[in-house]
């Protein structure tokens, strides 16, 4: 019985050593808790600000628009007849489009022309009087000299010869009367034929056959465009205008253009500059600008749009980091940059043009820096970060690199 109860104590005894021991673990094992949940640095993807020389490039949205567009009209009126053109297509200098029923006209041109004729039978007519005139005052004149004839015959001989004269200058003043009449009306006759006064794409037609024409209504029949070359106009603003002239018009001029079309694709000609207009919109404060491009396919219409694309200068030793990197704050550009120690500072710059998908960085930044890429919104100034090498992703479709072969 006695040992029995010696064993008991004993096992009491060796519970009050494990229950302190077991708390002390407790607590050692909440503090290695409380070690482990603390924040892990974050790891940023970054790139080096590099420097280049790079082209720099304006665009402008462009209209395209006809070097010559000779709107086609009636001169003289009358019934449309014939249509000599298709619609569309390319059409010559001096080519018919349009005919007027010329039977009028004919008319009056056979009828200027008796007018013509009955006035050089006139003129004819007083030539050969002037003559009689003059021959009888040539014998007349001794006669009277010699008082063979009276005075009163010398003056009526001196007189008819003076009337004859003035009727022949009558004579001859109808003859060009008649004459310009004959022109004009051979002229009339000749607008009956509507020609195209360029070479050029010929446009839809305005009016039916059959209707009454003239140029007193004001009338368009149709349009001819000379398109080879083609003139783009864009709108350049005051301070694209003012850059551009501190150039010099000789490089202005030699400034290689690329016309971007609407579907993506780069037009083959390159163009260059021809015009500025008169003055500055004021409304926009833009100045029209035209640009000429070859076209000897006749591919470029009048009306379409397109974007001009000009290098304006070649920056050299240019900053540049991704578009990515940069963050707008408030108006403000901020980049973050991870320094030597891996701490973090987020620093204002100052962008420029946009090269592809990189930022010209203007100020705020050297080159070498190392810039935040991926990560931006996990870091804070001061904070250090674990910083790793950007690696873009590949656009989707694009094929996978292929292995590099091992040169060891």
């Amino acid at each position: 019985m006695a040992g029995t109860r010696s064993a008991r104590r004993r096992q009491a005894a060796g519970l009050l050593l494990v229950v302190p021991l077991l708390l002390v673990l407790s607590l050692a094992g909440c503090r290695q808790e409380h070690k482990a949940a603390a924040p892990a640095v974050p790891v940023v993807e970054v790139v080096r600000v590099a420097q280049r020389d790079v082209p720099l490039y304006r665009e402008w949205v462009g209209v395209l628009d006809g070097s010559v567009n000779a709107v086609i009209r009636p001169q003289v009126s009358g019934y449309l007849l014939r249509q000599q053109y298709r619609e569309g297509d390319l059409v010559r200098k001096g080519q018919v489009l349009f005919e007027i029923d010329p039977r009028t006209f004919q008319a009056a041109v056979n009828q200027a022309r008796a007018a013509l004729d009955q006035a050089k039978g006139d003129l004819a007519r007083q030539e050969a009087m002037a003559l009689t005139a003059r021959a009888d005052l040539a014998r007349v004149r001794p006669l009277a000299a010699k008082n063979a004839v009276s005075k009163k015959d010398l003056d009526d001989a001196i007189g008819r010869e003076l009337a004859t004269r003035a009727g022949v200058e009558a004579a001859r003043a109808g003859v060009a009367v008649a004459v310009a009449n004959l022109d004009k009306a051979e002229l009339d006759l000749g607008f009956t034929r509507i020609t195209s006064p360029v070479d050029g794409i010929a446009g839809i037609a305005k009016t039916q056959l059959g209707n009454l024409v003239g140029p007193s209504m004001q009338e368009e029949l149709t349009s001819v465009s000379t398109v080879d070359p083609i003139k783009v106009y864009i709108n350049a603003s005051e301070q694209e205008y003012l850059h551009f002239r501190t150039f010099g018009a000789d490089r202005v001029r030699a400034m290689a253009l690329t016309l971007l079309l609407a579907d993506g694709s780069v037009y083959a000609h390159e163009g260059r500059f021809a015009l500025a207009d008169r003055q500055v919109d004021p409304t926009t404060g833009t100045l029209k600008l035209g640009a000429l491009f070859p076209n000897p396919d006749r591919m470029l219409r009048p009306g379409l749009y397109g974007r001009i694309r000009a290098q304006i200068e070649e920056r050299q030793g240019a900053l540049l980091i991704p578009q990515r990197a940069v963050t707008e704050v408030q108006g403000r550009t901020l980049v973050a940059v991870v320094g030597a120690n891996s701490t973090v500072e987020v620093r204002p710059v100052q962008v420029g043009e946009r090269i592809g998908g990189d930022w010209l960085i203007e100020r705020g930044l050297a080159a070498g820096e190392q810039v935040v890429v991926e990560g931006v919104q996990k870091v804070r100034p001061g904070m250090t970060v674990t910083a790793k090498p950007y690696a873009p992703t590949p656009p989707a479709g694009a094929a996978p690199a292929a292995p590099q072969a091992d040169k060891g």
